[in-house]
């Protein structure tokens, strides 16, 4: 009776588990979550202002994502997208440089899908200051601001100079908490959401990787490369800060992607860019 009491009980546990594991539909409390959310578009007249021949590639409208980072330990926003201001004015609005740009729904209003407000970041990075990133910098309330030195120098210097930088879109951060990098940083301490410096489009352009359960680790370019054809061609922008180093580090992000096994993903190709799952779905 005692072994068969025995063989009986386990087998209502082993029931009772897998009746819980059928249904249990949250993900685990410890996993990884990668939001992409579509903070505008910018159209382009010609390519040639990215070291490119119009002959290249025939891409001439831009996709401008962020992205927000659920870990365990808190909430990274990557990149700010166009200046939420632009959603006041329906569709495109030339933007002075040879281009369009247009804002749908500002960042703010797609967060509420997930319950968020701009006040929900522990983190905020942005790849670089240029305008189509920063977009909601000064919207941001309460996280810390992780920037390379040499980017915060150049962004926040009196009168800054350095091409597309704009204080105005990111003076809000001056008041923020400011972690300054010198080099890589390990957001959160396990190596799931690492910032890999990556300078040259800007002083302290930076790049993030992501190392997701199921995806697998995905890079977050910022402005490495504009087009698939810049990867393909090793095409500079002749704006860039500094060429050379431009250079050195796309070959080092190759590396690292060789490395991890880790997909690119080039945040302004628009056609890679509409195959993505937008917020509220995710990555995991």
């Amino acid at each position: 009776m005692e072994a068969g009491s025995g063989y009986c009980g386990a087998l209502l546990l082993l029931a009772f588990a897998a009746t819980v594991a059928c249904n249990r539909s949250d993900p685990p409390r410890d996993d990884l979550r990668l939001y992409v959310f579509d903070c505008g578009r910018i159209q382009l007249d010609s390519v040639r202002m990215f070291g490119l021949a119009d002959e290249d590639t025939d891409v001439r409208e831009l996709s401008v994502p962020c992205y927000v980072i659920e870990h365990p330990d808190g909430r990274l926003l990557w990149d700010g997208g166009l200046p939420s201001s632009l959603a006041s004015t329906p569709g495109w609005q030339r933007d002075g440089v040879g281009g369009a740009i247009r804002l749908d729904r500002p960042l703010a209003e797609q967060l509420a899908a997930l319950n968020l407000g701009m006040d929900a970041f522990d983190y905020v990075a942005f790849s670089h200051m240029h305008f189509d990133h920063v977009g909601v910098a000064n919207e941001l309330r309460g996280g810390t601001l992780l920037i390379q030195r040499a980017e915060h120098d150049a962004a926040f210097a009196a009168g800054a100079t350095a091409p597309g930088f704009d204080p105005k879109l990111y003076e809000g951060l001056r008041a923020a908490r400011i972690q300054l990098l010198d080099g890589d940083h390990d957001v959160f301490g396990d190596g799931r959401v690492r910032i890999i410096a990556a300078p040259g489009h800007t002083p302290g352009h930076q790049v993030l990787l992501v190392r997701l359960a199921e995806t697998g680790p995905v890079l977050l370019s910022g402005d490495l490369y504009h087009f698939a054809a810049s990867r393909e061609l090793r095409r500079v922008p002749p704006f860039n800060a500094d060429g050379d180093q431009t250079i050195a580090s796309m070959q080092r992000v190759e590396d690292l992607l060789k490395e991890t096994g880790g997909a690119l993903w080039i945040e302004h190709e628009l056609a890679h860019f509409e195959r993505l799952k937008k917020a509220p779905e995710h990555y995991r």
